[in-house]
């Protein structure tokens, strides 16, 4: 099945924006669902819809089966060992600040060490700041190369004997660097650290293996890759699980409840208080369903294709800056740019008014536009969905957007 046919799997791709047909170049922010994850949603409220795990009735086993079953596919999609290893959360923000708020807490103490990166996204930031600062840790940062890669040699160079956590992102929502995580894990756990990796921007485009990777904690989002939003995964190894604290109570997480104590469910669940999210669950677990059956290595052959090509139709216009690395085997289907003496919302708004949605903004990395020396970038991001046309829809309209500012100014 080739991308004009995905297309069309996407009923939202089928409309017009400002006169034109739309060209959806914002998956990084987060991706559209096919008919099949739209009907999984669909039929459990209008025909399951129940609590899980509480009830003995028809209604309630149904939801309990399909929540347990999209934990099960879960577990597989990443090469888990057990589902006992699956979470379900919110999103990767809210998997990375339980990983801090309680694996953290429990073993970061005063002169320790926790190392991140300067391309991280502010959820793999800020909750690894706060503990430092909490606990008079020492925030490090892995030092990068020009191009927005970071090398093995400088993660050797940053990472001693008192860094306790490395926390880095698989790849970049910026620079689109994939960066090389089971070497970096290697590293890590030679220097008796723990890795925690933030996976939101690599489980939708490539196949991941969290056994292979061997890191301790792994952490991603279901709408970035077709699920609905308000569902994420945090997979831990089980050994770190059992002895984490859960950082929400209520029911369902618990065992036995007194009025002075009480005890804990099994994993998964002492990590899932209150009502879970069922039907977002259950969307995710389509979702994972549609991109097994197109291929993950189909998802990543194409996106590399689409990356080289936008690489090299943007190489011709005129004063546009690419950030990243210029190999495109070398980084994820998106490519963040800015185009001189025109700001990237106005780029962007330009765009729109063509029927092509980018994101512009600092993307939540902050530190990492003062790296880079700008305040904001417009960035294009591509998916299972997206054409050569689509790109080049995208760099026309790149083409009006610097006619139109110069004949401004």
């Amino acid at each position: 099945m080739n991308a004009k046919e995905i297309r069309k799997l996407f009923p939202i791709l089928d409309q017009e924006v400002n006169g034109h047909p739309l060209v959806y170049l914002d998956s990084a922010a987060t991706s559209q669902k096919p008919y099949t994850v739209i009907e999984a949603l669909n039929n459990y409220y209008r025909e399951d819809n129940s609590n899980v795990h509480r009830g003995v009735h028809t209604l309630g086993t149904r939801a309990t089966d399909k929540y347990e079953g999209a934990r099960e596919k879960v577990r597989r999609f990443i090469n888990a060992p057990s589902t006992s290893e699956i979470i379900f959360t919110r999103g990767t923000t809210t998997s990375i600040n339980t990983i801090a708020s309680s694996f953290g807490n429990d073993h970061v103490k005063e002169g320790d060490e926790i190392v991140i990166s300067y391309m991280e996204h502010h959820s793999n930031l800020i909750p690894w700041q706060q503990l430092a600062k909490k606990k008079g840790a020492i925030l490090k940062y892995v030092p990068m190369k020009e191009d927005g890669t970071i090398t093995l040699d400088d993660v050797r160079n940053t990472v001693t004997s008192n860094t306790k956590i490395v926390a880095i992102m698989h790849v970049s929502n910026v620079l689109g660097t994939i960066n090389p995580i089971k070497d970096i894990t290697k590293i890590a756990h030679e220097n008796g650290a723990f890795m925690v990796v933030d996976g939101a921007q690599s489980t939708p485009h490539m196949k991941i293996d969290v056994q292979d990777l061997d890191c301790d904690f792994y952490a991603f989002s279901g709408h970035k890759m077709c699920g609905p939003t308000g569902i994420g995964v945090l997979y831990g190894k089980k050994h770190h699980l059992e002895n984490m604290e859960p950082v929400e109570f209520g029911g369902e997480m618990i065992d036995f409840v007194d009025l002075y104590d009480s005890t804990w469910k099994e994993l998964p669940w002492k990590f899932e208080a209150g009502t879970p999210i069922i039907a977002g669950a259950i969307g995710l677990g389509a979702a994972i369903d549609f991109l097994e059956e197109i291929g993950m290595e189909n998802i990543t052959k194409h996106e590399h294709h689409l990356a080289a090509y936008a690489l090299n139709k943007l190489s011709e216009v005129e004063g546009v800056t690419v950030y990243g690395p210029k190999d495109p085997m070398q980084r994820a289907g998106l490519v963040t740019f800015n185009v001189d003496d025109v700001h990237p919302h106005d780029v962007a708004t330009v765009l729109d008014a063509e029927g092509i949605a980018v994101r512009a903004g600092h993307h939540c990395a902050q530190p990492l536009m003062k790296w880079l020396k700008v305040s904001a970038t417009a960035r294009a991001s591509f998916y299972l969905y997206n054409t050569e046309e689509d790109i080049d829809r995208f760099v026309a309209g790149l083409l009006k957007t610097k006619e139109y500012f110069s004949d401004v100014f």
